[in-house]
């Protein structure tokens, strides 16, 4: 079932396109599509990892000017594609900035690495509220507590156990190495600057 604006539940096939949806996301990643426009990753309550195309973004008077940052969480509206699995952005209304996330190198690092380790573990498209609620709880704590050794842990370990891949008698970073193959790059960087913390 998939949540169409007005919140209103249909089941696929009987959706029409284009269809406008809306949900709860928070953004975790953006890249550069065009001199003005940008592929903007989130994850969403109600459609999981969702991939979208800001038309404009870049332009000093875009409807996006703004609203579109790391970690920045709050309801977009876009136009799913038929065709592939980037669909367009149409509307965005930001409820948290985060900006405490902003506060030290180690804090953004960390925040970072939480949705990368979403993103290596997730499929496009599919909800998944446990781990969404994880991510909006891990970046909230962040935003007002140091990053820490403790904090990196949990998250990790939390993401193991709604995977379904916590064990007694291993750690759940080796759980989570196992079984998405790898952990993201900077964990190591990460480690580093949170000896001792």
């Amino acid at each position: 079932m998939a949540k169409a604006a007005g919140g209103l539940y249909q089941a696929e096939s009987e959706i029409p396109y284009p269809t406008v949806f809306s949900t709860e996301a928070i953004l975790m990643r953006t890249t550069r599509l065009t001199d003005t426009s940008l592929i903007v990753h989130w994850f969403s309550e109600d459609e999981g990892l969702v991939k979208t195309v800001a038309k404009g973004a870049l332009r000093p008077k875009s409807v996006f000017a703004g609203k579109l940052d790391l970690f920045f969480s709050g309801e977009i509206l876009f136009s799913k594609s038929r065709k592939s699995d980037l669909h367009s952005l149409r509307e965005v209304a930001i409820s948290n900035w985060r900006q405490g996330l902003r506060r030290s190198y180690v804090t953004t690092l960390i925040a970072g690495y939480f949705c990368q380790l979403v993103e290596s573990g997730v499929e496009p498209d599919h909800p998944d509220p446990a781990i969404f609620d994880l991510l909006r709880r891990g970046l909230d704590y962040l935003e007002g507590a140091p990053a820490s050794f403790t904090a990196l842990k949990h998250f990790e370990k939390e993401f193991a156990k709604i995977l379904g891949v916590a064990g007694d008698s291993k750690t759940a970073d080796r759980a989570l190495r196992e079984h998405l193959g790898v952990l993201p790059g900077i964990r190591k960087d990460l480690l580093q600057r949170l000896e001792g913390n």
